[in-house]
């Protein structure tokens, strides 16, 4: 992955990173955050991937329902955000992907290898976001109670 800070004004930083075939999407992407002390960010891509598991939460196993796809794939959407959780960058994502047969799937993103190009614009925003566990859930959820 190559990445270009394109903007920085008042805390707001604005990034453009291009994934390359192979990069694993998740994964670069938390590394990026952690190293550029990404806290509070959102984010938005299109490209292609060559392989993507996506996610639909089960609220009453309290886990994540898994489907991998391995074949060429448009990422016609990818958005999310960055927030802390225990101290880390913590990627929330959701992906619309259409196949060769045209139809879409989509989900929350778990994990996808890029294939040719993903490209993603990242703004970062002053003030830095938490994240904690909800009891309910269990997921790691956005925590504004500090800014009540």
């Amino acid at each position: 992955m190559k990445w270009k800070l394109l903007d920085d004004k008042e805390g707001r930083r604005i990034f453009l990173l291009v994934f390359s075939t192979g990069d694993e999407i998740v994964a670069e992407l938390a590394s990026f955050a952690k190293a550029q002390n990404v806290s509070s960010a959102y984010f938005t891509a299109i490209g292609g991937c060559m392989s993507v598991t996506l996610g639909l939460f089960d609220l009453e196993k309290k886990d994540y329902e898994k489907k991998q796809i391995d074949e060429q794939l448009e990422v016609m959407s990818l958005i999310g955000d960055i927030a802390i959780h225990a101290d880390e960058p913590k990627i929330h994502a959701h992906i619309v992907i259409g196949r060769r047969d045209f139809t879409a799937h989509g989900g929350h993103l778990l994990a996808a290898t890029v294939r040719p190009t993903l490209e993603l614009f990242l703004t970062d925003l002053p003030g830095g976001i938490k994240r904690s566990l909800d009891a309910v859930t269990n997921l790691p959820l956005i925590d504004l109670s500090e800014g009540e």
